[in-house]
C-alpha cells in the first residue's frame, strides 16, 4: 500500500486554483494537475503492509497539533528554480502551526519504522509538471500578468491518510487537528 498524510483543500480554494489552472493550460503542453485531487501532503509514507494499516493509524491518531491550522494559499513557483522549471507549484502558507504538524507526524510514523526525510518540509501544491523542456515563455509572461496569486484561506481542523493507486487516492482514516 503507497500512504500519505494530508491536509484536504475547501471547495472555494479549488475553485480559485481551478479558474488559475484553466487560464494558464493554453500557455504550456504541461503535465496538469487535478484540481480535484490536490492536498497538501503533511507526510509520504510510502510503501506500507496491509496487514500493519491498524498501526498505522493507532500511530497517527496520537499525532497532537495546537488547535486548527489556519492556511493560505498564495504565490506561484517553480521547482527547483524558475531557470530549470520541473514543477509549478502554488504556495501554502501554515505558518509554524502547518510545520509543526508535519514534524509530529514524521516522529508518530518515524516510530513504527518509517524512514525520516531527508529534506525541509515545504508546504506546497503541484499544479503542473514539466515532462518535456520546451517554451515556457508564454506560461512566464501570463503568470507575471496575474493580478493576484492569491487563492483563499481556511481552517484546518483534520487531517487524513490516504491511499495512493494507480492515481487514485482514497481515504483510510481521518485525524482531528486539536
Amino acid at each position: 500500500m503507497r500512504l500519505f498524510t494530508a491536509i484536504d483543500m475547501p471547495r472555494d480554494v479549488q475553485s480559485q486554483l481551478s479558474a488559475l489552472v484553466d487560464r494558464l493550460r493554453p500557455a504550456a503542453k504541461l503535465s496538469w494537475s487535478t484540481v480535484e485531487k490536490l492536498h497538501i501532503t503533511t507526510k509520504f509514507i510510502g510503501e506500507w503492509p496491509e496487514e500493519r494499516l491498524d498501526e498505522m493509524k493507532r500511530a497517527l491518531g496520537k499525532v497532537s497539533a495546537a488547535g486548527a491550522i489556519r492556511i493560505a494559499v498564495r504565490g506561484l513557483g517553480w521547482f527547483p528554480n524558475s531557470r530549470n522549471p520541473r514543477v509549478l507549484w502554488a504556495g501554502v502558507e501554515g505558518g509554524e502551526d502547518l510545520k509543526s504538524l508535519a514534524r509530529a507526524t514524521e516522529q508518530a510514523v518515524h516510530a513504527i519504522g518509517v524512514p525520516l526525510e531527508d529534506r525541509e518540509y515545504i508546504p506546497h501544491l503541484t499544479l503542473a509538471r514539466i515532462r518535456e523542456r520546451g517554451r515556457l515563455d508564454d506560461l512566464v509572461k501570463t503568470v507575471t500578468s496575474l493580478e493576484s496569486t492569491d487563492f483563499g484561506a481556511f481552517e484546518a481542523r483534520a487531517f487524513y491518510l490516504y491511499l495512493s493507486r494507480a492515481g487514485q487516492y482514497s481515504k483510510l482514516g481521518e485525524f482531528a487537528i486539536t
